[in-house]
């Protein structure tokens, strides 16, 4: 968010220094005119080794993790907000049915999700990245992984959840959603649940969807159905336990057959 004078600001809203990241120097293209460094461990070959060290780490802190979902929302939002309490709510019942519960660590719906697993005693896992301005992990988070890289972060939010919740968000909300949908439409994942929760926030993208993208042939009408809106928690937690249980007696079925 950008002040009057055309600084930044955090997910909170509060000014910081800016610093550069993994991610920026990653992405950027030196100047024109200007020579790579020469040292190897400024070059772009050099970060691939950096990339998979976070792979590694990744994948090895969640490979026992058990069944989880992945919980998604602001970094904005505060303990007041209607939408914390809902976001505690679901986690909770989520940690009561047995299921991790896996956040991007930070605040807001973040803080509320991890709260909610851990004070029902439930794992709560917070996958935190690497910003210009300083994003700290929650205290509710119980397993904790930095990650300096977006799509190394994005992939452990897929790769070890049954499905996805998300609360109204911004940017970060919003590319999740739209990556989750990618994955499913494309048949990546299968039996993956996105859940919207906040009937009123996504409606107006909802319309957009149905009146810009179907009326126009850029999706197909039952893209449509891979998202399930709710206002309730508990149908939030319903769908994604239906799913789960479908895979688990398709698992059981196919291994029979094997």
């Amino acid at each position: 968010m950008a002040n009057k004078r055309g600084s930044r600001t955090g997910p909170s809203g509060d000014l910081g220094v800016r610093r550069t990241t993994e991610d920026e120097r990653l992405l950027s293209r030196p100047p024109v005119g200007v020579a790579p460094a020469a040292d190897f461990t400024h070059t772009d070959p050099w970060r691939v080794f950096r990339i998979m060290g976070e792979f590694v780490e990744g994948f090895d802190t969640l490979a026992t993790l058990g069944p989880a979902v992945t919980i998604f929302g602001s970094a904005r939002i505060l303990p007041d907000d209607p939408i914390y309490a809902a976001a505690e709510e679901t986690a909770r019942r989520l940690a009561e049915l047995g299921f991790a519960v896996i956040t991007g660590g930070g605040p807001g719906v973040m803080e509320a999700a991890n709260k909610g697993a851990t004070e029902a005693g439930g794992e709560s896992v917070g996958c935190n990245i690497e910003l210009p301005f300083e994003q700290g992990m929650n205290a509710y988070v119980r397993t904790a992984i930095d990650f300096r890289y977006f799509f190394v972060r994005k992939t452990m939010f897929v790769k070890y959840a049954e499905g996805f919740i998300i609360f109204p968000g911004g940017y970060g909300t919003l590319d999740e959603l739209f990556e989750a949908l990618t994955l499913i439409q494309t048949e990546k994942v299968r039996n993956f649940p996105v859940v919207l929760f906040g009937r009123e926030y996504w409606d107006g993208l909802l319309r957009w969807l149905r009146e810009r993208m179907l009326e126009e042939g850029k999706i197909s009408p039952g893209d449509l159905d891979l998202m399930v809106v709710t206002d309730s928690p508990e149908e939030a937690v319903r769908v994604i336990l239906d799913s789960h249980s479908a895979t688990w007696s398709e698992q059981k079925a196919m291994a029979r057959e094997g």
